[in-house]
């Protein structure tokens, strides 16, 4: 059982094991292993707990589809919402962790609650500003240019593509927005 202090039966014997992988339980002897001096199972844990207790609220909480129930200690700092929280929803319902949709899924779900909150920026009246978000400005005043010539850089290869994967979003969306409201204007003409 999950989420308890002991650990779970294994489904093989130890000599099943090493039988059938090669080098498995190398480090099963004490003498083959550095940390043992420094491993210690008599210390009180200081758990007052078998299990622990199941922390409320967890009813619309997303959980794997790998575990039968929710952990028993969650965050909600961030319930999901919008187009986004729909997004990962779907895929906690359906992906199990190993496959690769769930987390392209969840990736998705980043990528579109980035947009929902640039989307918002501009509801709220103080919209974000792409200029100083995209850190242009400080190219001049901060040695931009003088410091990527330093061949101690790592990121000297992608430095190119930076402006183009972080400023070309908002030129793509106001070319979006510039067509849909020369759309709109000529329909109402």
């Amino acid at each position: 059982m999950p989420y308890t202090p002991e650990k779970p039966p294994l489904p093989e014997t130890p000599e099943q094991l090493r039988a059938r992988i090669p080098g498995w339980g190398a480090d099963l002897d004490p003498a083959d292993r550095p940390s043992v001096p420094r491993e210690r199972r008599d210390l009180d844990s200081g758990a007052h707990w078998h299990e622990p207790e199941q922390q409320p609220g967890g009813e619309d909480r997303e959980r794997s589809v790998e575990h039968a129930r929710l952990t028993p200690a969650f965050g909600t700092a961030q319930p999901l919402h919008g187009l986004s929280g729909a997004i990962r929803r779907f895929a906690y319902d359906r992906y199990s962790e190993g496959r690769a949709a769930h987390w392209l899924l969840l990736i998705a779900g980043d990528r579109v609650d980035a947009w929902e909150s640039h989307l918002a920026s501009f509801v709220s009246g103080r919209p974000d500003n792409p200029v100083t978000e995209t850190g242009i400005l400080s190219e001049r005043r901060r040695h931009g240019l003088s410091s990527r010539r330093d061949g101690e850089r790592v990121d000297v290869l992608h430095q190119s593509f930076d402006p183009v994967l972080v400023g070309g979003t908002w030129v793509v969306a106001g070319v979006v927005v510039a067509a849909g409201v020369r759309a709109l204007v000529r329909r109402l003409r």
